[in-house]
Order: C-alpha cells, then structure tokens, then sequence
C-alpha cells in the first residue's frame, strides 16, 4: 500500500514538474493585409466598428503609401495585448459604444502618445473604453500618422485629430452621441494634437468646407491635455489667436518630476487664464514622471490609467470625471450642458485683456 502511494506521489509531482502545454489566446487580434485598395484598418478590441477618416482619394492622404499595412507591436506579456501600432497610413477611427440604458451621449476621443514615434494604444487607448463605460461613456480611439512614417506632427497628424471629431459629429445620430458633447483626450504627443484641435478648429473647417461632410465642425466640446507634449502656446512657437468658443480643457501632469512637460502644461493652462476663459482646470503633481521614464529598478513608468504605486497622480482619471461631470457631460443625452451655457456666456462678454505683471 505505502508502495502505490509513493507511486502515485512520484507521478503527481512528475505532472507538476512538466505540466501540459497551456492552449493559446483565442481571437488574437491582428492587422489586415495589404491590398489594392487603400489598407482597411481592423479592430484592435472585440465589438469595435473602424472607419477610416479620410475617404479614398482624399488630398490629405499618402497616395503612395495608403495602400501598406499598419503594423502591431504586441506586449511580451500578455497575450492578445497590443501594445501599440506603427505604418499608419489610412488614419481611422474605432469606436465603442455604450448600452443604451447608461448612454450620457458623452464621446472622448482619445489620442495615444509615443513620441510620434509610435502610437501607444493599449495603455492610452484600449484601457480607457471600460473606463469610461462605467460612467456612460462613448470613447472612439484614433489612429492617427507619425513623424517616424515622413508625416508632419503639427499638419498632417493634427489634421487627423480635426477630422476624428468631424466623423464622430457627421455619424454621433447613428452611433448615439449627443454631437453637442464630443472631446478628445490626448497623451503626451497625442496631446499636442489635442491641444491644436482646442484653437485651431476655425482653420482647418476652412479647407474642409466643400468636402463631404460639409458643414460639420472640427470643434472639439471638450479638451483632457494629459503630460502633454509642446502645444500651440510654447515659448518656441508663434502663439495662434485663442478663438471666443474655445472649450474647456483638463489639463494633468507631474511637477518637478516632469518638469519639460509641466511646463508645456502651464504655458497653455495660463494662455487661457490671462483671457478668463472658463472651466480651465490643471493638476499638476508633485510626485509623477514622464510614462518612460526610467525607474531605479529598471522597469519604466507607466501611464495611462496604471496606479502608479498607489501615488496621487495614479487617480487623476477621477479628477477627470469630476470636472467632467461638473461641466455637466454625464447628464442624460439632448440636455444643456454647464460648459455649453458658460461658452455662451463668455463668447458675449467683451474681450478681457490680459493683466500685466505687477
């Protein structure tokens, strides 16, 4: 007997030492092939509908390049996982929706960051799509070109930040979304764009006037600057004129640990101040590093929604949402919104000029 329970033992602990191989992830997401059409961007999230922003043939586009195939850079980690995307030729957009019954008709557009090297959709991107639906919200997560591709960070991808909010606005009837209460969030070099697209809507509805979206605006209801790289107001750049129905912006960084794009944030946070423009809220923390940083233990920060060690700068999407619900955004679709009111408001005060130092 002590015989066959010393085998059994043996077999039990044989088992353990070298178990079956573990099956794979099923559904891996993967991007499409290259064709003779213009490349058809695929979903990088289970229920995803993708359009493209441009449609073929549009002067904003790579004639020569739209037809390549993105490429998926995939986390070592986790399977299934993108972790970000490279080669995007054909800007587009995914959107997920929400049920019906928690619908606010709030939409973010989030834009990843990267350097413009790469576009960070997994952590700046995909994470967010529960996030926000929790609160009732629609995200749409853009994919848009990079300087590493030949593209011009300041034209062409801020273009296709202009145009992301012009598509969700043309279809928000038949994707649900209240076309009065659609922003976009960007992240480090995604918040450049989304830092243009606040100021610099008037123009690019100039040259977009006789398309086939006609009439639909670019102007963003809302701005989330998140560790933002340099926007329109850095020292370096010519500042443009800060339009009257500039919306409201949330603005998040670390301090002195991110002191370059802290800066960056504090240079557009006090453009829109020294005019009095409402609803400009900035956090900026004394403790928090740029995403990529390196940390003492070799391992890099991270960013998006990632709780940082539990520090205060790991929370700041709760501050997101109670400005955002202080503006009023997460009311039900069709009502009013407190931004909305305090727009007009502003747009029929006369112009403040701004103080000059004491």
């Amino acid at each position: 007997m002590n015989r066959v329970l010393l085998t059994m033992a043996a077999a039990t602990l044989a088992a353990a030492q070298n178990p079956p191989p573990l099956p794979q992830a099923l559904s891996l997401p993967k991007p499409g092939p290259a064709a003779d059409g213009p490349y058809a961007p695929q979903p990088i999230l289970q229920g995803g509908i993708v359009v493209p922003i441009f449609p073929p043939g549009s002067p904003f586009l790579n004639a020569g390049k739209v037809r390549e195939a993105e490429v998926y850079n995939m986390s070592q980690a986790v399977q299934g996982r993108i972790s970000s995307i490279v080669n995007i030729h054909n800007p587009s957009i995914e959107v997920h929706t929400v049920e019906r019954g928690i619908n606010t008709g709030a939409a973010v557009i989030l834009v990843a960051g990267g350097g413009h090297n790469t576009l960070n959709v997994g952590g700046e991107g995909a994470d967010f799509v529960p996030f926000f639906y929790n609160y009732g919200v629609n995200t749409i997560i853009l994919r848009n070109r990079l300087r590493r591709d030949g593209y011009n960070a300041q034209t062409d991808a801020v273009y296709d930040a202009q145009q992301a909010i012009r598509m969700v606005r043309a279809y928000a009837k038949e994707w649900s979304i209240d076309p009065n209460k659609i922003g976009i969030m960007g992240f480090s070099a995604g918040a450049e764009l989304a830092s243009a697209t606040a100021v610099l809507y008037s123009g690019f509805d100039e040259k977009t006037a006789s398309d086939a979206l006609g009439n639909v605006s670019s102007r963003p209801d809302f701005v989330g600057i998140i560790y933002p790289g340099p926007t329109p107001f850095a020292r370096n750049r010519t500042a443009p004129p800060i339009p009257k129905n500039v919306p409201p912006a949330f603005l998040v960084c670390g301090g002195s640990g991110d002191r370059g794009h802290a800066i960056w944030a504090m240079e557009y946070y006090n453009a829109m101040l020294a005019i009095g423009v409402p609803n400009i809220e900035m956090h900026l923390y004394g403790n928090g590093r740029h995403p990529g940083d390196p940390l003492q233990d070799g391992t890099r920060m991270s960013g998006g929604l990632t709780d940082r060690n539990g520090i205060p700068f790991g929370t700041w999407q709760y501050r997101f949402i109670d400005w955002f619900r202080d503006l009023g955004f997460l009311q039900k679709t069709g009502v009013e919104t407190k931004a909305s009111r305090d727009v007009i408001t502003y747009v029929n005060t006369p112009p403040r000029t701004p103080r000059a130092n004491p």
